[in-house]
């Protein structure tokens, strides 16, 4: 068990972090971020569009200065950006500050609740499913060195999920109260 007064969402485009992570914060009285979200909100433009300017890289570092930033907080529920992991020391930080919850979803799962997304630059081109294997290949192990807990992405509403997930996570999480100087 990781004690700590923070959840962190982490796994695959389309596993209901956004979703899921607002019941979540909701429930458990937390704070929410939707890092993705959040870089949107600072910078005034899309995702997409940073890409465009800045590419990849570019926008790694500001999800990395970011992360850095939301994490340190207490209090807060932070859904990551799916590629989050891949700087080592934005995985360090999340297994360090917080308790990590990695949501999976297989391929079939994330082909259909990505069907009309057009949002996702890394999934632009043809061969979605190419794509997301190939980025399933590189994160995975990643999300499994740092979670704390596991959570099937069985086929089910929203809802279910969240609840499936409050069950698994209140008999896993160690969660420290929150001192008036980390207030978040």
């Amino acid at each position: 068990m990781n004690p700590s007064p923070n959840l962190f969402l982490i796994g695959p485009t389309g596993a209901g972090k956004s979703s899921v992570g607002r019941r979540l914060a909701a429930h458990y009285g937390l704070s929410f971020v939707d890092l993705d979200q959040e870089i949107e909100r600072q910078t005034g433009v899309d995702i997409p569009t940073i890409f465009e300017i800045e590419g990849e890289a570019g926008f790694r570092q500001r999800e990395s200065l970011l992360l850095d930033a939301c994490s340190a907080r207490a209090g807060v529920l932070l859904a990551t950006g799916a590629g989050a992991v891949l700087d080592g020391a934005n995985a360090e930080k999340l297994a360090a500050r917080g308790f990590v919850v990695w949501l999976q979803a297989s391929i079939e799962q994330q082909l259909e609740r990505l069907e009309r997304d057009t949002h996702r630059p890394l999934l632009a081109g043809t061969d979605r499913r190419a794509r997301l294997q190939s980025m399933a290949e590189t994160r995975e192990p990643l999300y499994r060195r740092i979670a704390d807990l596991t959570v099937s992405g069985g086929g089910s509403t929203i809802a279910t999920a969240a609840e499936r997930c409050i069950d698994l996570i209140d008999h896993h999480w160690q969660r420290q109260p929150i001192r008036p100087s980390q207030t978040a």
